[in-house]
């Protein structure tokens, strides 16, 4: 099956893939980006999103965006995006659903403690863990390891944030041997919008999460680039308006100028470029999908916001501790007992030197939600508690 009309020139087509890994008879039904973005769904590690965290615990409440309603909302963002731009927008919402599978429990604290822990043994990086998942850990086919996709999604996971120019992680580059991902180029259009739908998301949900919980309030964003001017403007249109339908109007309305704007400067980057093909733009050296200037500053002054009164509020930090530590404890046990793992995981890590035992046991906590992450340390810490 081929990709729905009209695309531009410079669109990733489905029936111009490089291909995957391991040739497969193609979909009568289906577009090769169609099956990754179905493949993706399917996968035990996105249903895992569920319950790991951005920036909460699961516990802290039932509405705080998860890994996975933000990743829904990130695909619903570059989906629209990719088809006001007339790319392949079966591509854009794979890769937008497929970005944060390597993320571990606890958001980025959890990360920076597995990090921290896995430093004599190569490191940990949400991005290649996520590529891990994709080549390796999801083993639900009978002819392969991972999901097999396409040459077009696993080069937008892998260059999620651009060129890969300086060291490449253990597991990209270890799969970029054999199947070439063209690491120092930039990647598709489709990629770099699904890239900035990541941050139009989590600007605005983070800023509707933090207003919720109450780390700061919206007399608070006066004075931000954006969200001031907006939420002025609800208010004055709107002045009998409880604050709770002001938040959220005022959010899609930022979310709106975001995404406007983003669509605007890359038609007008488009325009000056003239790529007549997806190789074009990979050839330009420099991104094609991007916010204007004035976006830019905006957006640069939301996260600014976002890191002094949300992610280092003191009642984060706290939980951020908490997740660290847990963390931590979870993977020097394992390491220094790697009996107390799962008989699968045991098995795995069995007779293995180190760095490849350390590797298993950070696949085995990357991979944990929070609540069984917390679950996990407590039948291991908790004298009193069920092994």
């Amino acid at each position: 099956m081929t990709d729905p009309a009209p695309l531009a020139a410079y669109a990733c087509r489905s029936d111009r893939s490089r291909g995957r890994r391991y040739a497969e008879p193609e979909s009568p039904t289906r577009s090769p980006f169609q099956r990754d973005r179905d493949r993706v769904i399917h996968s035990t590690a996105f249903r895992r999103l569920q319950y790991k965290t951005q920036v909460f615990v699961y516990h802290e409440g039932d509405h705080y965006r998860t890994r996975l309603t933000h990743s829904l909302e990130v695909a619903q963002i570059a989906r629209s995006m990719s088809r006001a731009l007339h790319l392949n927008d079966d591509l854009a919402e794979a890769l937008a659903l497929a970005h944060d599978l390597g993320h571990t429990p606890f958001g980025h604290a959890g990360g920076d403690a597995l990090d921290e822990a896995m430093k004599p043994f190569g490191g940990f990086e949400h991005n290649d863990q996520t590529f891990r998942v994709l080549t390796r850990l999801e083993r639900r086919y009978a002819d392969f390891d991972g999901l097999n996709l396409t040459w077009e999604t696993l080069e937008g996971v892998v260059k999620h944030n651009g060129p890969l120019t300086g060291a490449v992680p253990v597991t990209i580059a270890a799969y970029n041997s054999g199947h070439d991902l063209a690491l120092d180029t930039f990647p598709s259009a489709e990629a770099q919008v699904a890239a900035l739908a990541d941050d139009i998301a989590y600007n605005n949900h983070d800023i509707d999460d933090g207003l919720r919980a109450g780390l700061f309030t919206v007399a608070d964003l006066t004075d931000v680039p954006l969200a001031g001017p907006v939420f002025r403007d609800v208010a004055a249109k709107y002045p009998l308006l409880d604050e709770q339908r002001t938040i959220h109007e005022a959010i899609r309305r930022m979310i709106d100028h975001m995404v406007s704007d983003l669509i605007a400067e890359t038609q007008r980057r488009l325009a000056a470029a003239k790529p007549r093909s997806a190789d074009d733009i990979r050839a330009l050296g420099a991104p094609v999908a991007s916010f204007s200037d004035t976006m830019r500053a905006n957006d640069k002054a939301l996260k600014a916001f976002l890191f002094e009164h949300m992610y280092r509020h003191f009642r984060v930090n706290r939980m951020a501790s908490k997740a660290r530590r847990t963390v931590k404890e979870l993977f020097d046990l394992l390491m220094a007992e790697p009996d107390c793992l799962p008989t699968e995981w045991r098995d795995e890590a069995a007779n293995k030197p180190p760095e490849l035992r350390a590797r298993i046991v950070a696949d085995y906590i990357a991979g944990m939600t929070d609540r069984y992450a917390l679950d996990e340390h407590r039948r291991l810490f908790d004298p009193d508690a069920t092994p």
